[in-house]
């Protein structure tokens, strides 16, 4: 008789069944982030200064406009600085922008007939003209440019003020119109300049604008009133000493408050002129 086998599996489990999943410990749910996900961050621009109405606008670019030499500054992209402050473009040269500018040096130059050179400054100026600093320097090159413009002005009106006073009478002697150029240089812008000459020689590394071509202003002036059968050097020659004889004059007056001086010298300087004149005639 065989010996009885013992069975090798547990009574009432079947052969070959898999061990059941240890649940003892439960699979936990995914995870959830409890803090809100913080808000994307977005860069922010500052808000631009409202422009002042009074500033020109600057130029339109032409974008399909060729881009300039290399080396040479675009005319339009162009910009300066004066005194530290921010640049401003120049003026395009349009002609209203030329007229524009002549409205407002006519009117710094009407202040500084009337107010003459002490304390003058850009906001000065830019009350007289009636509009801002920045539009003035949008215009002109600096305080220094803008006052060297407006004496330009001055002298100007003084030449043609003596001018027209001369050729009322082209027939008389050329004394009697010489003598006629007198009262123009002496009313309303005449102080003004004579302040001008003064300052370029106090201070001529600032202001030797003010009176360089001075002259040169003058003469031309001086040599329409000559007769034109004289020779160059004779013309240029008479032109000189009326200039001369009258800048004397006015420093004459300037410095002795008087014109007695000054009448004695006009009389020596149409007795030249006669003489001169005289010459012809022989």
């Amino acid at each position: 008789m065989s010996p009885t086998r013992r069975p090798t599996t547990p009574p009432g489990d079947p052969p070959d069944r898999p061990l059941p999943t240890d649940r003892s410990h439960p699979t936990p749910p995914p995870t959830t982030r409890s803090d809100p996900a913080p808000p994307p961050t977005t860069r922010s621009h500052p808000t631009p200064p409202a422009a002042d109405p009074s500033d020109p606008a600057p130029p339109r670019t032409n974008p399909s406009a060729p881009a300039p030499p290399p080396g040479r500054p675009s005319r339009r992209s162009g910009a300066r600085s004066v005194s530290g402050s921010a640049a401003y473009r120049r003026s395009a040269g349009s002609p209203r922008g030329e007229a524009r500018r002549r409205e407002l040096l006519d009117r710094v130059a009407d202040d500084l007939a009337a107010n003459g050179l002490v304390d003058f400054s850009l906001r000065r100026a830019a009350r007289a003209a009636g509009t801002t600093h920045k539009v003035l320097l949008y215009y002109f090159d600096g305080p220094e440019d803008l006052l060297t413009q407006s004496i330009l002005k001055l002298r100007d009106r003084r030449i043609d003020r003596g001018l027209a006073a001369a050729a009322r009478d082209p027939d008389r002697p050329l004394s009697a119109r010489v003598r006629d150029l007198w009262p123009a240089l002496v009313v309303e812008e005449g102080h003004v300049l004579d302040q001008a000459i003064g300052l370029s020689m106090y201070d001529p590394g600032r202001y030797a604008a003010l009176g360089q071509g001075a002259s040169q202003h003058y003469l031309p002036a001086l040599l329409s009133l000559l007769p034109g059968t004289w020779t160059e050097r004779r013309r240029l020659e008479v032109a000189e000493l009326i200039l001369g004889a009258l800048r004397g004059f006015l420093i004459d007056r300037l410095t002795s408050g008087s014109n007695d001086g000054v009448d004695a010298g006009l009389d020596a300087l149409s007795r030249a002129l006669d003489r001169e004149e005289a010459v012809d005639s022989m």
